[in-house]
């Protein structure tokens, strides 16, 4: 593909230098539809980044987008803060009978300000004033938002360090299998936890990743989980699983700790929860920590309602008759059939690949080539994005509705970006 030099300087002379994504990505884009962007001057991009996750249905889901238009062309309330609306109604009841009933869920469901970082802070301050404790366990490499009690519990020193001040009541502990299965799984911390001459104060809760995304998909164990899931029984504290990137059917199941068989205190959801892109965030948890006094958290975006709009009709198209969740696992081997192969190709350069659904990762010994490589596959195409503490992981996070021929034709790019770039 030749790409010619867009017209960049309204962002680089206006924009603030915190912009990030457009660097990797220098053209200016102009419409978008199912697994494609397309640029002004004509260009065409299969999407394997999909809004870092927020665009699981594709973009303009042409079923979303008639649900939008219908109800803002009828004047549906846009704005409610969280009065009742029809919109907001017609969304609890689907998410109800579609997903929380029949995992037999009791969990209520809170609308924190529309971004993921705000439903995990919603989170931490309910843990902390049900338990009366401050401290919060989060993992090694866990990225939890940008928000300063989000990262309290964030992993990455770079995105620690633009906080400013002290990052507090967070402590850190190993993720599975971190320590290269040098030790049994949570000895240190159930050691600490029991020792009272260990310096932890006894945390209020543990925030979890099933499968850390931006610390470099880092697939978390089945086994794993359901041994966190008890410790925390075990020691009174709850259990806070953040499903705001891998939920909402990334991993194959609607949320992606069902595998493992837990049922978590408190679960955070955003990005695809409205399906179509729209701002929207919850926050769920077991209906005794619903101490809340009214008001307590609240935002003035609390309650989108065109994304109640999209977010259900997106239950209701996928999420009724478990397709949805065949389809990504299938998906999914195909991936890991094609990474495999590239894998077996570059042995000498690829430390590992791992992932579950829809959600992939490649590993480079050569922290640079991750990069490199997201460069070339822009030129010939193709959007993925890298993660993992120094970017050393090309990702790869394509829609759940995007094609098998959609998915091979990125994945050979994929091949042939690593191949230019060895």
């Amino acid at each position: 593909m030749t790409i010619t030099q867009p017209d960049l300087s309204v962002f680089e002379t206006v924009e603030s230098e915190v912009r990030s994504y457009c660097r990797g990505w220098p053209t200016i884009f102009d419409r978008a539809q199912g697994a494609h962007m397309y640029d002004e001057d004509g260009h065409t991009y299969l999407d394997f980044f999909a809004g870092a996750g927020t665009l699981n249905y594709g973009h303009n889901n042409p079923v979303l987008k008639r649900a939008l238009l219908d109800y803002l062309e009828r004047d549906g309330v846009t704005h409610g803060l969280d009065m009742s609306t029809t919109a907001k109604r017609a969304f609890l009841e689907t998410f109800q009978e579609t997903v929380l009933k029949p995992r037999e869920m009791d969990h209520k469901v809170m609308f924190p300000g529309p971004t993921g970082t705000n439903a995990v802070e919603a989170a931490l301050k309910l843990a902390r004033k049900v338990k009366g404790r401050e401290s919060i366990v989060s993992f090694t490499n866990a990225f939890h938002g940008m928000s300063l009690g989000s990262l309290a519990v964030t992993g990455n020193a770079f995105k620690r360090a633009g906080a400013g001040i002290p990052l507090v009541h967070g402590t850190p502990m190993p993720f599975d299998d971190y320590l290269d299965g040098a030790t049994p799984d949570f000895i240190w911390f159930e050691r600490l936890l029991e020792d009272q001459g260990s310096g932890l104060n006894k945390p209020a809760a543990v925030i979890v990743e099933t499968v850390q995304g931006e610390g470099g998909i880092n697939v978390a164990r089945a086994s794993w989980l359901r041994a966190l899931s008890e410790l925390c029984e075990r020691h009174d504290m709850l259990l806070i699983v953040d499903d705001i990137q891998m939920g909402c059917g990334r991993t194959g199941a609607f949320f992606s700790f069902e595998e493992a068989g837990i049922k978590p205190d408190i679960i955070t959801l955003s990005k695809s929860i409205g399906g179509y892109g729209l701002p929207l965030a919850l926050t769920l948890f077991k209906p005794e920590l619903d101490i809340w006094e009214p008001g307590e958290h609240n935002g003035t975006f609390r309650g989108n309602n065109p994304a109640f709009v999209t977010a259900t009709a997106a239950l209701r198209t996928y999420w009724t008759d478990g397709q949805m969740e065949k389809q990504t696992i299938a998906r999914g081997e195909q991936v890991e059939t094609a990474l495999r192969a590239i894998a077996v190709e570059h042995a000498d350069d690829i430390a590992a690949h791992r992932g579950r659904g829809l959600v992939w990762g490649v590993e480079f010994h050569d922290k640079e080539r991750a990069g490199a490589i997201a460069k070339r596959a822009f030129e010939l195409g193709l959007l993925i994005e890298t993660s993992g503490p120094q970017s050393e992981v090309v990702k790869l996070l394509p829609s759940l509705t995007i094609t098998p021929e959609e998915l091979d034709e990125g994945l050979r790019i994929l091949a042939r970006a690593v191949r230019e770039t060895a």
